[in-house]
């Protein structure tokens, strides 16, 4: 942990310019910081700020990782908050970079859930398969256990530890009906800062696909598709829907979660190469907006054996289709705040659930003839 800050943060200044600027320089001088507001930093729309200056103007949006951190300035939405933004739930979206090593996964996750913690983050969400990406179905299966085993024992206790709730996106799941199918389920576990299990959803939709220029998956070889929802939970941040990263195609499901509450919705992933790029923040941001909820989106980054490699670019979107928060390249995590007031006057002044036809459109989820 010693060295998880190293370099500088930035903080984007593109929209802030004049009076606003000269605000911040006297505030960092009055800090008796040292700010570098030379030329070439302003025409590239950075101001830098050692690491230990940018913690105490903590905001929504910034990223860490092993080497710099990037606080992104949000662009302007149609309404003010009338929250401080210090009274605001802060969560944390965690990306990671899984291999087959078990301990080495879960020694990663800790570090970045514990620097959540100490950010003063009340929900650290990791993304699919934090536990492990196997380089095939037998090794995977070899390596599953159930919720009552070691593994999930170990994030039972670090939740404990830290007194943080836990997003475990993607938990590769012995089941009840192991014995009987030798199939596992991709479950997301959802842990109160008690270490306690407050729901679980088993995936729904699996991936089974085939894109030219990316590695064919083929889930249900070794899952089995989950057979119901979950009900929104409360959490510190809020209530929230569970769902794993292929179920983000569904928009059925997402709507579906918030008509029956969900203010946040949790899309754990591990996109590919090629659909990444393509539809990733897209789908995000549509899921956003059209059920008026933050989207949280923790994902795989990078190469995880010679077999496999995953998009990363994990992100936070608020109910405008505002993406608030988002990490960069390489495991690390990013901090956004989740504004409920803002989301509720949102559905106030665009109130689009009052204005569904389901009369027109009810069985919209049925297969086509």
């Amino acid at each position: 942990m010693g060295d998880f800050f190293t370099g500088r943060a930035l903080i984007h200044l593109n929209s802030m310019k004049g009076r606003c600027q000269r605000i911040l320089e006297m505030y960092c001088m009055n800090k008796g910081w040292c700010p570098d507001f030379s030329p070439s930093s302003l025409r590239l729309g950075f101001i830098t700020i050692r690491h230990h200056q940018l913690l105490s103007l903590l905001r929504p949006g910034l990223w860490i990782s092993r080497l710099s951190g990037l606080c992104a300035q949000p662009r302007p939405r149609p309404m003010a908050n009338s929250s401080s933004s210090w009274e605001l739930p802060l969560v944390a979206v965690c990306q990671v970079t899984s291999t087959p090593d078990k301990q080495q996964n879960f020694k990663t996750c800790a570090e970045l859930v514990r620097e959540a913690a100490r950010l003063g983050a009340c929900l650290a969400f990791l993304p699919e398969a934090f536990d492990y990406i196997a380089r095939d179905s037998a090794e995977s299966l070899r390596l599953s256990e159930p919720l009552s085993g070691n593994l999930l024992g170990e994030y039972t206790q670090l939740a404990r530890e830290c007194g943080i709730w836990l997003s475990l996106g993607g938990f590769h799941e012995r089941g009840q009906d192991w014995e009987q199918t030798q199939k596992i389920y991709n479950c997301h576990v959802l842990l109160n800062s008690k270490g306690s299990i407050v729901a679980t959803y088993r995936k729904t939709h699996l991936c089974d696909i085939e894109i030219p220029g990316q590695e064919p998956m083929r889930e249900s070889n070794s899952t089995l598709p989950g057979p119901s929802l979950e009900s929104p939970v409360s959490t510190p941040a809020g209530k929230i829907g569970l769902a794993v990263c292929y179920d983000m195609r569904f928009p059925e499901l997402s709507l579906a979660l918030a008509q029956a509450g969900a203010e946040i919705l949790t899309y754990p992933s591990a996109f590919g190469s090629v659909t990444g790029p393509a539809h990733w923040e897209v789908l995000l941001r549509a899921r956003a907006i059209e059920t008026q909820c933050y989207v949280v989106a923790a994902a795989q980054c990078g190469r995880h054996h010679e077999k496999r490699a995953s998009y990363g670019h994990s992100m936070v979107v608020d109910p405008w289709g505002t993406v608030v928060a988002r990490c960069s390249e390489g495991p690390g995590l990013c901090l956004a705040r989740i504004d409920l007031n803002f989301l509720q006057k949102l559905r106030q002044h665009l109130p689009v659930f009052q204005h569904r036809r389901p009369d027109l459109y009810g069985n919209l989820g049925h297969p086509q003839s």
